[in-house]
């Protein structure tokens, strides 16, 4: 569900903080009408704040998509939309603690002229695997959902598709009855 009074699209640092009322709002408001939380936005923005304000369990799907990608292969690579957003990706996966990981953060140049934006994607990937090694790809950004396996019929290697990563993990942690530690890091209510 859109997040009231956040931009269309997370594209800056103060995008992220500008969603970050809204989506505490919508967590609050709607706490007892679900099991768990997704923040569908690669750079899981604001997920420290919805993790320690519910007892559910609260996955980013920029997490969940890097954390299943290490799982995978040996390296990962990122593909994303613009190249504006390499840098916070980057600060997202030394946060996880996966940059050792890391192959590459790729994407498009500007004014690229590809035939669409799945062959862009595709090619990106295609480099991210022959050039800078990476065994899988992870798609960095929500509006690529749907495109992984498209994209890993082609290149013969994994494609992750962070929202279906997040849903998955989601899934496992109600149905395992767990949720986030309230012990330290995280105080809750």
């Amino acid at each position: 569900m859109p997040t009231p009074d956040a931009p269309d699209f997370i594209e800056t640092y103060e995008d992220i903080l500008r969603a970050g009322p809204g989506m505490m709002r919508l967590v609050g408001e709607q706490d007892s009408d679900w099991d768990a939380f997704i923040i569908a936005c690669h750079y899981d923005p604001n997920l420290d704040a919805i993790k320690e304000i519910t007892e559910k369990p609260v996955v980013g799907m920029g997490e969940a998509s890097m954390i299943t990608a290490s799982m995978l292969g040996h390296r990962f690579s990122i593909i994303t939309t613009d190249a504006h957003s390499i840098p916070i990706h980057e600060e997202r996966v030394r946060k996880y603690h996966l940059y050792d990981m890391l192959a590459s953060v790729r994407a498009p140049e500007e004014g690229a002229l590809n035939p669409s934006e799945t062959e862009r994607f595709y090619r990106l990937s295609r480099l991210a695997i022959e050039q800078d090694m990476a065994e899988v790809i992870v798609l960095g950004c929500a509006g690529m959902a749907g495109l992984d396996k498209h994209l890993q019929s082609k290149l013969g290697a994994p494609v992750v598709d962070g929202i279906v990563c997040a849903l998955l993990l989601a899934e496992g942690f109600v149905r395992y009855r767990i949720s986030t530690s309230k012990v330290r890091r995280y105080q809750g209510r």
